[in-house]
């Protein structure tokens, strides 16, 4: 039985984590996290305000989906303390993935997984993705999340695109620049277009769409309930301890390369 920890448990994402945790007979939800709901109480466990209830009840794992500002703080404070890591929080950048590595050293220690997105299907969009931007000149990201979503562009279509642009020519192309409106043509991501769209009745849905010579490719992901991110969650738990170092995406744990196109 694994002990887990939740970070942002009062969230959208961390209660139902919370759930699925207490409902897998593999885990045991040990701590549930949240500075502004302490007291409340989420899968049958009480919340706490402090990050140090995760020591105090002995977790062996746990899962950080809080903000992109106290992501890292709660990744430095676990990795002091012994305790494996499971992030999903959007909006680790490449630098703190290498601070990620910096501190998890030469192994021996606790480990990190850090995934964009959790959803199965989403992770082989990015891999399909990657592998059409060797094919085609032009390539660009819509990706459409709720309104409550604190960053953009999403670290998905962050990590959609650099993987694009460093699978082809895709990412290399000389657009127009001229905007009638400024930010009409979205944002620039190692020269992949990324558009981000919030709106109320969303959950998460990407779409990359690839231009060639009289043809398009589109490939799309819809996350209609966030219950389809659960199943990797509960995959990353369960891996973490097995999986020296930093894990960067699920494609490891579906036993797919992440470097293959």
């Amino acid at each position: 039985m694994i002990r887990v920890a939740v970070l942002g448990a009062a969230g959208r994402m961390g209660r139902l984590a919370c759930k699925a945790v207490s409902a897998d007979p593999d885990l045991t939800l040990v701590a549930a996290v949240s500075p502004s709901h302490g007291g409340e109480e989420v899968a049958g466990v009480g919340v706490a305000a402090s990050i140090d209830s995760v020591k105090k009840a002995r977790a062996e794992v746990a899962v950080d989906f809080t903000t992109p500002d106290a992501v890292m703080g709660n990744v430095r404070w676990l990795i002091e303390r012994g305790v494996h890591a499971v992030v999903g929080t959007s909006g680790v950048s490449p630098a703190a993935l290498e601070e990620i590595r910096g501190l998890l050293g030469s192994g021996g220690g606790p480990n990190v997984i850090v995934a964009p997105n959790f959803a199965v299907g989403a992770v082989l969009m990015q891999r399909f993705a990657e592998t059409a931007a060797r094919f085609y000149p032009a390539a660009e990201i819509v990706e459409l999340h709720h309104e409550g979503k604190l960053d953009a562009p999403s670290g998905t279509a962050l990590a959609t695109a650099r993987r694009i642009a460093a699978a082809g020519d895709a990412g290399r192309r000389s657009a127009p620049a001229s905007q009638t409106v400024q930010g009409v043509r979205g944002g620039d991501v190692e020269g992949v277009r990324v558009h981000s769209v919030r709106l109320p009745g969303l959950v998460a849905h990407q779409e990359v769409l690839f231009g060639g010579d009289g043809e398009t490719l589109s490939i799309r992901h819809d996350s209609t309930n966030r219950a389809s991110f659960m199943p990797g969650v509960l995959m990353a738990v369960k891996a973490v301890a097995s999986r020296p170092g930093l894990t960067v995406g699920l494609e490891p744990l579906l036993g797919l390369d992440p470097a293959a196109g």
